[in-house]
């Protein structure tokens, strides 16, 4: 059964102790979220012409972001200001029937937009920096 797109949320967590709350950013129009799994090459002349990767190798990263009007609420602020400082704070993206992906994020980008005759909107990116965990749908 297909889901609607409006329920894929990006949100931004509180950093409260022993449990943490997210709440979404408001203005988005679009998310995404991408898993970055870098491969090892490991072929060599015995593979016959076929390229060999070394399983359980490699980097996994994974970015996520959106774009969105600009509603001035405190977690956009907050991406500004995350952006400049280079902070890592965790967030969560949730699709649903899918599941939620938790972890620490850094802003990697964030851009402001407008036109003379249309309303501000706003780009950001995240980039994961350290385990995400993923919690399937029930």
């Amino acid at each position: 059964m297909a889901n609607a797109g409006k329920d894929v949320l990006l949100k931004q967590g509180d950093g409260g102790t022993p449990t943490e709350l997210f709440t979404a950013i408001a203005g988005f129009r679009s998310n995404t979220f991408e898993i970055n799994g870098e491969t090892v090459d490991v072929t060599n002349k015995d593979s016959g012409g076929w390229r060999m990767l070394l399983a359980g190798a490699g980097v996994t990263s994974i970015t996520a972001g959106g774009s969105g009007t600009v509603e001035g609420d405190q977690a956009q602020k907050d991406l500004v200001s995350r952006a400049m400082d280079k902070s890592v704070h965790n967030y969560e993206m949730t699709v649903p029937g899918l599941g939620a992906f938790t972890g620490p994020f850094q802003v990697a980008t964030f851009s402001d937009a407008g036109e003379f005759n249309g309303e501000a909107t706003f780009d950001v990116s995240l980039e994961s920096a350290g385990a995400v965990t993923f919690t399937p749908a029930a």
